[in-house]
């Protein structure tokens, strides 16, 4: 049995969006898991875009998509997630977002309130109706906290006609556990 953690419940709320997809933004490369779980659950003739600003990141996650024989599906970006205009002016069905540093990497590079909120923005405009984006937020060490607190506050504040935000987080763990939020777009919106 799979443990149960933020990124995980990630996965299982974005899933069902998947099976029809056309455009599907994975926020955050990283290590790449979560550009392999939407490679992998995404019919042949979706694109997965996907951001970092760490090429080190998007290597790991280039390696990754090769052993699957999945990276024709995914088009790599070194960028930030906030300058996703740039890149994307078409619906997007699905995103994700998997905030704080790269694991295994420099903990002084991370993502940030400011950028964040900006690709959150970005995204919310393009998606779709029904369409779905998750967040997964560190607050376990200072930077995290600001940033989880940043997009809770964002989110909060968002217009409850044009979207469903929920908030999924373990409540019996130590040390403030990672918190993911799932926002759904009811109808279309203009920030």
């Amino acid at each position: 049995m799979e443990v149960v953690n933020a990124v995980t419940m990630a996965h299982h709320f974005i899933h069902p969006k998947l099976s029809t997809a056309n455009l599907v933004i994975d926020a955050t490369a990283g290590n790449g898991y979560d550009t392999l779980f939407l490679a992998e659950n995404t019919p042949k003739k979706t694109t997965i875009v996907s951001f970092d600003i760490q090429a080190e990141a998007l290597a790991k996650t280039e390696i990754l998509l090769s052993k699957h024989s999945l990276l024709y599906k995914v088009r790599l970006i070194l960028d930030s997630h906030a300058n996703i205009a740039n890149y994307i002016n078409q619906p997007i069905d699905a995103a994700m977002f998997n905030l704080g540093y790269l694991p295994g990497g420099n903990h002084l590079v991370s993502t940030s309130p400011d950028t964040t909120l900006q690709a959150m923005t970005n995204i919310l405009q393009c998606l779709k109706t029904k369409g779905l984006i998750t967040i997964a937020a560190y607050p376990g060490y200072e930077h995290g906290r600001v940033e989880c607190q940043t997009v809770h506050e964002y989110l909060t504040n968002l217009n409850q006609k044009a979207f469903t935000v929920g908030c999924w987080s373990m409540v019996n763990q130590k040390n403030n556990p990672p918190v993911l939020y799932i926002i759904q777009k009811n109808k279309e919106w203009t920030a």
